[in-house]
């Protein structure tokens, strides 16, 4: 069990889709943990695979006291409610952009047990389900911005230290 260094934007393996979890051994118990110890740390409300490198659909949450993770998840419903909520990302420290998502979000998926779990969450929750599940599919938050907001956002990255740090 440890807290694994994080991948930042520009790194390959943030855009990459990730490949289903298939294999249920000490490796991805090791994993497992790895992304539980790493996402309670003070400001983290999730993490994914990908964001320590990992190319495999799994990740990790912590809001408001909920702690948990899920394998090979998939969203499978989302409200038709939508809001726009300040979005950050761990792999894009230190900006905040007005992000749509659904206000409430359900994903299915397994634990490392391969034995079926899901996930309901409204708001940040929700957010966090959506967030960790695109990280998955090997999209940022920033891809879904707006066309200006994304520009903003680029040109603020581009000044940062960690921008394309590996």
């Amino acid at each position: 069990m440890a807290v694994r260094e994080l991948r930042y934007f520009g790194d390959p393996v943030l855009k990459t889709v990730c490949d289903p979890v298939t294999r249920f051994d000490k490796g991805l118990e090791s994993l497992v943990n790895d992304l539980l110890d790493s996402v309670k740390l003070p400001g983290r409300a999730g993490l994914a695979a990908p964001q320590i490198g990992v190319s495999l659909r799994a990740f990790s949450y912590n809001v408001s006291g909920l702690i948990g993770y899920v394998l090979n998840p998939e969203i499978v419903e989302l409200s038709e409610e939508t809001h726009e909520i300040d979005e950050g990302c761990l792999s894009v420290p230190e900006l905040w952009f007005p992000t749509v998502r659904a206000k409430r979000a359900v994903v299915r998926g397994v634990d490392k047990r391969n034995e079926p779990i899901e996930v309901e969450g409204v708001d940040v929750l929700a957010q966090c389900l959506q967030h960790e599940t695109d990280h998955l599919d090997g999209k940022l938050y920033l891809d879904r911005l707006t066309q200006d907001r994304k520009r903003e956002a680029l040109r603020e990255a581009r000044g940062k230290d960690w921008f394309w740090k590996r």
